[in-house]
Order: C-alpha cells, then structure tokens, then sequence
C-alpha cells in the first residue's frame, strides 16, 4: 500500500507541473494574441482615419454581400 501511494504520489506531482507548464504556455499565448489584436486595432484605426471615405465604402461592401448572400439563403430554405 504504501508503495502504491509514493508511485500515486510521485505521478500526482508530475501531472501537477506539466499542468503549471501548460498553463503557463497558454498564458504566453494568451498575452501574445492580445498584443497582436491590440497592434491589429490601432492599425485599422489609423487607415479608417486616413481614409474615412473609402473604408465606409467597404462597409457598406461587405454588408451589401452579406445581405445578398443571407438574403438568397433564406429563400431557399424558407419554402
């Protein structure tokens, strides 16, 4: 018995410190992800404010083909 629990124990205490390990992966990944999220914002920021004009053009774009497209696939389904 008292074997069982040291080999319990040993394997309890491994898991543990792949788990920090893990962790501690996904909170570089984490903080790495929000930085270039953060860099991809301030980007778009500044292009729609060099050009406001253009980028309401491609709003309205993008909407226009979504509306279409949503648009064709409710026809078709709501028969």
């Amino acid at each position: 018995m008292a074997a069982a629990a040291d080999v319990a124990g040993e394997t309890v205490g491994e898991a543990r410190k792949r788990l920090a390990a893990a962790l501690e992966r996904a909170k570089q990944i984490a903080a790495n992800v929000r930085d270039k999220a953060v860099a991809g914002a301030k980007a778009t920021d500044e292009a729609v404010h060099e050009h406001p004009y253009k980028a309401i053009a491609i709003g309205v774009g993008v909407g226009a083909i979504l509306g279409f497209l949503l648009a064709r696939r409710c026809a078709r389904n709501c028969d």
